[in-house]
């Protein structure tokens, strides 16, 4: 048996006693939920995180999959345990994958910037031309005296 096949047995397994384990009436049992996120959500975001290249780590596009894949785990399991989402331990765990795997990251590429100039330029140029021209119309039509009475 592959060694994924084998992970996805296992958490398949996890998930289902999970669900058996507590009835929807019991309402979330947080400690239960958290060993279960970390034993399955989180297990599998190291594996994919230690599969990708370590240089690619703060590549958004490359780690975008993988953290979506972590979201999306995290909620699912809290909707099979009853559990609200997001809660407190789905944000420590997003804080200490953070500090784990993304806090060597630079903020270069999320910061704001300015468009392009050939995006910019006709927001700027638009305005003035249309002032000048209702600017030169309005001295134009005050210098006409025809038709006045």
């Amino acid at each position: 048996m592959a060694p994924e096949s084998a992970w996805l047995l296992r958490t398949g397994l996890v998930l289902l006693v999970a669900a058996q384990v507590l009835p929807s009436a019991s309402g979330c049992n947080g400690v239960h939920y958290e060993r279960v996120i970390n034993d399955f959500c989180s297990a599998k975001f190291k594996h994919d995180m230690v599969g990708l290249d370590r240089g690619l780590w703060c590549s958004w596009p490359d780690t975008t999959e993988i953290y979506e894949g972590l979201t999306n785990c995290t909620y699912q399991v809290a909707l099979r345990m009853d559990c609200f989402w997001p809660n407190q331990i789905v944000d420590r765990l997003f804080m200490q994958v953070h500090r784990t795997y993304f806090h060597d990251c630079a903020l270069t590429g999320r910061l704001l910037h300015d468009p392009s100039t050939s995006i910019l330029a006709p927001f700027i140029v638009v305005p003035v031309l249309v002032t000048l021209l209702m600017t030169a119309l309005v001295v134009w039509r005050s210098k006409r005296t025809e038709g006045v009475l």
